[in-house]
């Protein structure tokens, strides 16, 4: 299969979707913001968590557009089973970190979890970038946030238990 045209409809699915699977971990954190998470001691650099919401939703919208990206490229193709395949594994252990660090209440396992991501985030920016550069650069901030979200789980275990 070749490369298709760009579909703006198709694009949106993409976004809407990756805002969907991203909001399942909200199940877990929401609830223990405002308890849990509060009395937790947190490390310097933390940003208030107003910033949480829209970082996330932005980074979600500009994942669901690196996806199109590939998948457009044409699932036929090796390298774009394999760039979808990476970007499914890593945004299921994206949503499994909510439930492990809010859910559980354990910055221990959200922290494995964690270290984990960043890696298989690294893994997907490559096989983004071999089908399209374009897609790959689009994933510099997600991962740029991850290192920070690690710096404050690490943080945060650090000085609380």
């Amino acid at each position: 299969m070749c490369m298709r045209r760009f579909n703006v409809w198709i694009a949106i699915l993409f976004i809407v979707a990756c805002e969907l699977i991203g909001s399942i971990g909200s199940l877990a954190t929401a609830p223990n913001i405002p308890t849990w998470y509060r009395g937790l001691v947190k490390p310097p650099f933390n940003p208030p968590n107003w910033v949480f919401g829209p970082v996330w939703t932005t980074l979600f919208a500009l994942m669901g557009i690196a996806a199109y990206l590939i998948w457009q490229k044409g699932t036929a193709k090796k390298p774009v089973r394999h760039a979808l395949t990476w970007f499914g594994i890593q945004f299921t252990i994206n949503v499994l970190w909510s439930f492990l660090f809010f859910g559980m209440q354990s910055p221990l396992l959200g922290l494995l979890c964690i270290g984990v991501l960043w890696g298989l985030i690294a893994i997907t920016m490559q096989s983004f970038f071999r089908v399209n550069k374009i897609a790959g650069y689009l994933l510099v901030p997600y991962l740029l946030w991850v290192t920070l979200a690690t710096y404050l789980n690490a943080g945060i275990f650090i000085l609380n238990f």
